[in-house]
């Protein structure tokens, strides 16, 4: 039986993989630990191997999938101790990366906005990732360090599993939109500085409550972990 039944349909199969993947580890149907049998998981999903590979190696990026030589790809946990080392780091890049760039023009403010509403009108928990992550790349499209965007770009996609998996669970934990507004605000104003400080504060804001739910997760192993033993 096919998890996503028209998946090979689809254009941009990798990208829909990918997604798909993703979201089969976050909810346990591709249990943490396990190893990854391709030919199985092809069958399971109706594509071939090709782009299921293209897919892995995505995940491999993101951290959420481990690959050894002779033992191929295998599903890795979700822990605090991961989460908390690679999201601190954001708080620190993001805030520096928007000094460089400076105050966004006219039209840069107004992209931020019409962002910023579609990520309070989404619903689907991809979506809401992916608009925020957007948001967040257009505030820093100035930035003349371009070596410090593709840092903070691999801390989103490694930061993205967790950030589903809240959001799956728990559905009001949605990106909040006030911060990002201040941010815009402050910058309007002209004050790099202080839209530097509401940047910082979005970010902490966002990685509290991640945290909250991976120690009661580790304290009290739910379904998913239950299922994967």
């Amino acid at each position: 039986m096919q998890d996503t039944p028209s998946l090979a349909d689809r254009p941009n199969i990798s990208d829909t993989l990918t997604v798909t993947l993703r979201n089969m580890i976050v909810d346990g149907r591709l249990p943490a630990g396990d190893r990854v049998n391709e030919v199985r998981l092809a069958a399971r999903l109706g594509v071939s191997r090709t782009p299921l590979r293209e897919a892995l190696g995505r995940l491999v990026a993101e951290g959420a999938i481990a690959t050894a030589p002779r033992i191929g790809f295998s599903v890795c946990p979700l822990t605090l101790a991961e989460f908390e080392q690679i999201y601190a780091i954001r708080t620190i890049l993001d805030p520096e990366a928007l000094r460089l760039a400076g105050v966004p023009s006219p039209e840069g403010l107004g992209r931020l906005r019409s962002l910023n509403r579609a990520i309070r009108e989404a619903r689907d928990a991809d979506k809401v990732i992916d608009l925020d992550d957007a948001w967040h790349l257009e505030l820093l499209a100035a930035c003349p360090n371009r070596v410090l965007v593709g840092l903070i770009e691999q801390f989103m996609r490694r930061t993205r599993r967790y950030e589903l998996a809240l959001v799956k669970e728990r559905p009001d934990a949605r990106v909040s939109v006030r911060h990002h507004a201040r941010i815009t605000t402050a910058l309007r104003a002209g004050d790099l500085k202080g839209a530097c400080n509401w940047l910082r504060r979005n970010l902490q804001h966002g990685k509290a409550p991640i945290v909250a739910w991976l120690k009661e997760r580790e304290a009290k192993p739910g379904p998913t972990e239950r299922r994967s033993r």
